[in-house]
């Protein structure tokens, strides 16, 4: 076959991309598939599990070898991680990629952005490090390796728009994702649906369903190590609860099996009475199962994290606990610029959500911040609170990922053009 010189073969368009974690694997699977619906030319090399794998990716080695998380576990996977990303490089280099996306892991991902940066690719970080709240110098570093900045939240475009860089709020995909009808169908009917289709549930209220005052859902964290340091002051509340209406009743639902068990196992502790009032709860067929149980309740007593969004998503009123190490909490007290812990209360500016933290984190006080929330007025002035803040950040998170990385990415050649007399 002779070639034709004057129209060489299309060369396709090659990305490089790399998710650092399972979360980061939604997050990138939901980016390739609006990327393959604009161009059907595209090739996906570099790091991803699943639900990327779906879409097209060809994964140079498993997620799980990005995904460690703590300095302990970090200082002793050191080598092969390095290791990783020179494999990465080479594949990267081999390819010839014309875009780079790196997901979340911004301490690997920004390392291989800034080797790539130099060489001319087009280089996105997809989740901005935490530098609006803590070690903002580290902006410079993020410039020097990105040509842009994908955030979650429209607080954070204030410190890049301060530096000059390039920055987009896409949203959080939970504003994408949530069930509406979670939000939309009657509490009592979610709670009904919620009750008949697990059988602990059944069991737990069979003989009390039309007897409860109130249903809360208590969400202790989904690490071994919040659990051990929140549950047991939610405990103190819930038994000083417990006191004031013995009508009330928790559920805990729980990420798997064996955190189930590791709930139960403190509750088993407890007295007769608060273990009556409590269920813990897994069920493996439902994977938005914790939203499912926080719709049905009528309010939300949890950790701080990404829960508090979870909640104000589904317009729970909730009330935040939450506890660190005293050493670590001294620390991050002086390092961390924000007032709140809760991304609600960030997202608002204001506290609208009560938050016990530390020395506030006690049975008294949980006692006291839930009960004042269960009156009509003050539950009905959270939950407007959470309605508003929710619709501002619905307003201001209306970039899709595509399409943001695309206009930037032509605004850029079309600067780069200028600059070199075309």
């Amino acid at each position: 076959m002779v070639k034709d010189e004057q129209h060489p073969p299309h060369k396709p368009f090659v990305i490089g991309i790399v998710a650092g974690e399972v979360s980061g694997d939604s997050l990138g699977a939901d980016f390739m598939q609006q990327m393959n619906n604009l161009r059907d030319d595209i090739v996906w090399v570099g790091v991803g599990g699943a639900k990327m794998q779906a879409q097209g990716l060809h994964s140079i080695f498993p997620l799980a070898r990005l995904a460690v998380m703590g300095l302990v576990e970090v200082l002793s996977q050191l080598s092969d991680l390095l290791k990783a990303r020179r494999e990465l490089l080479s594949a990267f280099q081999t390819a010839h990629i014309d875009w780079f996306v790196g997901i979340d892991a911004p301490d690997f991902n920004l390392r291989v952005a800034k080797k790539l940066k130099p060489k001319g690719v087009f280089c996105v970080q997809y989740v901005s490090p935490s530098i609006w709240a803590w070690r903002e110098s580290r902006i410079h570093g993020i410039k020097a390796a990105t040509d842009l900045v994908l955030c979650l939240f429209p607080f954070e475009l204030t410190v890049y728009e301060r530096h000059n860089h390039p920055a987009v709020c896409v949203g959080h995909p939970l504003l994408r994702t949530l069930n509406q009808d979670l939000v939309d169908t009657p509490t009592n009917h979610l709670r009904s649906e919620l009750v008949w289709q697990n059988d602990g549930l059944q069991q737990f209220f069979v003989e009390r369903f039309d007897e409860v005052s109130q249903l809360i859902c208590v969400m202790p964290g989904s690490r071994r190590g919040e659990i051990t340091a929140i549950l047991p002051l939610m405990l103190e509340g819930i038994q000083k609860l417990l006191l004031v209406d013995p009508k009330l009743c928790f559920i805990i639902p729980t990420v798997d099996q064996n955190h189930q068990y590791i709930v139960q196992d403190v509750i088993d502790q407890r007295s007769e009475q608060l273990r009556a009032a409590i269920v813990v709860v897994y069920d493996q067929s439902q994977p938005t199962f914790s939203q499912q149980a926080m719709a049905a309740s009528d309010i939300v007593m949890l950790a701080s994290g990404t829960a508090t969004l979870e909640a104000m998503l589904l317009e729970r009123p909730m009330v935040v606990i939450y506890q660190l190490n005293q050493l670590t909490y001294q620390i991050a007290k002086r390092l961390v610029k924000v007032p709140y812990v809760a991304l609600p209360n960030i997202l608002a500016a204001k506290a609208i959500v009560p938050e016990l933290i530390q020395e506030q984190a006690n049975g008294e006080n949980i006692c006291r911040t839930v009960t004042k929330l269960l009156q009509p007025r003050a539950y009905a002035e959270q939950l407007q609170a959470l309605i508003d803040t929710k619709r501002t950040l619905q307003q201001q998170s209306n970039h899709e990922p595509a399409n943001s990385v695309i206009m930037q990415w032509f605004a850029q050649d079309s600067q780069k053009q200028q600059r070199d007399g075309y």
